[in-house]
């Protein structure tokens, strides 16, 4: 049995790609919720991951006593476990591009990573509305994915930015949830693939999951004093 540790899935958006992955593709997992106490060092989340990892982060996916870190690395293990699952394109120019948008996904976009924290609980409308006038970096964040997700889209043709969803929706599920909350302008086209992203099963079942959480952690909302 694979066992996925994650952190607090309201706020851990690495941790969701995986777990959404996983749970879309009906692939059989055990979930251990690591809960953000604190990074020190010294503090039970980085104790009990640092166990499992040598980075010391989530997620961590566990196979027969294999650790794999690192959302990328877990996804490319998964495509190769479970071949049948198809979770990159077949097509092997499409395979390419997807694999191109995740490594973007995963090396970039970090103006809108560190203004955007993802926050699932939250209407964050107003603090977007601040954002999107006062960091020229957001905007160019998110007219750079606009950019890719619509090409991708109308090349080919949805629903899902490669056709089904694939580990490109996956990794960008996060920035989903980040543009919503932040109720940062997107064009509609756009705005109904995130809808479409939404109501996916593995994606619906990590947001009523982060709902359910009520952990109120102020190292991870700057933003807000409480809740």
């Amino acid at each position: 049995m694979l066992t996925l540790y994650i952190g607090n899935k309201n706020y851990s958006s690495w941790s969701m790609r995986p777990w959404v992955l996983l749970t879309q593709a009906a692939i059989p997992f055990e979930e251990v919720v690591v809960r953000f106490d604190s990074f020190a060092a010294d503090s039970q989340f980085k104790r009990t991951v640092g166990a499992l990892s040598p980075a010391g982060k989530v997620p961590v996916l566990v196979d027969d006593g294999l650790a794999i870190w690192d959302t990328l690395a877990i996804a490319e293990y998964l495509a190769e476990k479970f071949p049948d699952r198809h979770l990159w394109p077949q097509d092997v120019r499409a395979r390419a591009r997807a694999r191109s948008v995740c490594a973007e996904m995963h090396a970039g976009f970090q103006n809108l990573r560190g203004a955007c924290g993802m926050n699932i609980e939250a209407d964050l409308a107003q603090a977007g509305a601040l954002i999107w006038r006062d960091q020229p970096g957001v905007r160019a964040d998110v007219a750079r994915i606009v950019a890719m997700w619509t090409e991708l889209l109308d090349e080919h043709k949805g629903p899902m930015l490669f056709g089904p969803f694939s580990i490109a929706d996956a990794m960008f599920a996060p920035v989903v949830m980040r543009l919503t909350r932040f109720a940062l302008p997107v064009p509609e086209p756009i705005r109904a693939y995130m809808r479409r992203v939404e109501a996916l099963p593995g994606v619906a079942a990590w947001i009523d999951g982060a709902l359910q959480e009520k952990d109120f952690l102020d190292f991870e909302e700057p933003y807000r004093l409480a809740r």
